[in-house]
């Protein structure tokens, strides 16, 4: 786990709600207090959509939200003339994310055992930390999962051009 500063708050801004930079990333919770807070639970219900679209979404094992089907909704809510008091976004890494990330890596772990990894994105009093995170179904003592992902969300958060500093 590491936490990092954002440093340059309007740029990030711009990847997250209008790039689609984060667009593949299952939602695990969404927040977002303006006047009164607005949250999403991220769970994707399939009983709303007609069955064939219902049928896919199974086949597919999505099981959450992407970003890319609330973005223009947190958007919505963000814009504007005031700053939300706070938000708060919970990004899963993508299965197929993970599996690579196992293989490349050659990490110990199969990828039934790894419930997910996370990126938490914190906004409040004007300061933007990103906490990474993983889960295990298993215990292990065993950290390799989770420097390898923390490595990989500097250099994910490099390539996008995403500033930052470590917190400690």
């Amino acid at each position: 786990m590491i936490i990092l500063q954002i440093t340059q708050l309007k740029n990030f801004m711009n990847t997250l709600l209008r790039l689609e930079t984060f667009d593949r990333f299952p939602v695990s919770e969404a927040s977002i207090t303006t006047f009164t807070t607005f949250s999403i639970d991220g769970s994707l219900h399939t009983d709303f959509f007609d069955p064939d679209d219902a049928q896919l979404l199974k086949e597919k094992g999505r099981t959450r939200l992407l970003w890319k089907d609330v973005k223009s909704f947190c958007y919505s809510v963000i814009k504007g003339k005031r700053t939300p008091l706070q938000f708060k976004f919970v990004f899963q890494l993508p299965q197929a994310a993970c599996e690579k990330m196992i293989a490349d890596h050659a990490l110990p772990l199969e990828i039934e055992n790894v419930f997910g990894c996370f990126l938490n994105f914190q906004y409040k009093d004007g300061k933007l930390l990103l906490t990474t995170g993983t889960s295990l179904k298993i215990f292990t003592m065993d950290k390799s999962l989770d420097r390898v992902f923390d490595e990989e969300v500097r250099q994910f958060l490099l390539k996008n051009e995403i500033a930052f500093e470590e917190q400690i």
